[in-house]
């Protein structure tokens, strides 16, 4: 089917665009140097597909359910739950999938009483690296890692997630650098051969993560764009103008906040201003590119 054949509104990737992206991104990350992180579009056909042009078969995760669904689609090789879960009727459906080998983040004694009741195996001790999410705090790191340990599980290192630095203006590469002193120095006390973070904000300067987190790269987003992270747009949400107020001088298309995702603002349509946007529609007339 032609995309102007489609019932809108609908969503589309571009796939020269989505190539592009997967090759630049294994030319710096190659190998299981990149873990991606299926948050970005939570679609096993696209994780598949990532999977068969790149060769990655590690995924990074944000839900349980993200990673029961690789796991299903056979996309289980490595799979990496990168929040912390203190469910542990959750975290036994993970123990028990087939096939699939899982590992959690953990940052206190808590989510490692969790993992181990509920029969995980493998552990990254998260740390905090300046995101005020997640994370145990640096020097608590050893003793979680031995605490991890003493009850069966196996720490293979410690991730970190920057996030708060990933669109940032000023001096990004050195308080980048700054933040992974930080989890470098808690992997010294740690172990283990992984250190896990950053993500398509810091996928260039990034010299200190033996695998890197990204996600967004694979779509992208308007917000990366205007930060200046070199990749193509490569998801669209395609719509019909539905009416046109000539006197009034704008259009309406059949698309509106229950069609986008709105947590960074207004969708853009280039070469034209978004007026606002109501539940199924969006008004916009002439003028410059977004909002």
């Amino acid at each position: 089917m032609d995309v102007e054949h489609l019932p809108t509104p609908a969503l589309v990737v571009d796939l020269d665009a989505l190539a592009d992206n997967l090759e630049k991104m294994a030319d710096r990350w190659p190998g299981d140097t990149l873990r991606t992180h299926v948050k970005a579009f939570k679609s096993t056909a696209l994780a598949e597909h990532i999977a068969s042009f790149t060769g990655y078969r590690g995924f990074c995760c944000a839900t349980a359910k993200e990673v029961r669904g690789l796991a299903t689609a056979g996309l289980g090789r490595d799979l990496l739950l990168a929040n912390a879960v203190v469910d542990v009727d959750v975290l036994r459906t993970l123990a028990r999938l087939d096939e699939a080998r899982v590992t959690i983040a953990v940052d206190s004694p808590e989510t490692i009483a969790a993992a181990a009741t509920a029969g995980l195996r493998e552990v990254l001790i998260d740390v905090n690296v300046g995101l005020p999410r997640c994370g145990c705090a640096p020097e608590d790191a050893g003793p979680l890692a031995d605490q991890a340990r003493a009850v069966g599980l196996e720490v293979r290192g410690v991730m970190g997630y920057e996030g708060h630095l990933m669109t940032e203006a000023d001096d990004r590469a050195g308080k980048v650098a700054e933040a992974m002193a930080i989890l470098r120095n808690a992997h010294d006390v740690v172990g283990g051969p992984v250190i896990s973070g950053g993500g398509t904000g810091t996928w260039d300067i990034n010299e200190t993560v033996t695998e890197l987190q990204a996600g967004s790269y694979t779509l992208m987003d308007t917000d990366y764009s205007k930060a200046g992270v070199p990749f193509r747009q490569a998801l669209h949400a395609v719509a019909t103008v539905v009416s046109v107020n000539r006197a009034g001088g704008y259009a309406v298309a059949d698309a509106g906040l229950k069609a986008f995702g709105m947590d960074h603002g207004l969708p853009t349509v280039v070469g034209y201003r978004i007026w606002y946007c109501s539940d199924e529609h969006t008004t916009f007339g002439p003028g410059a590119d977004g909002a």
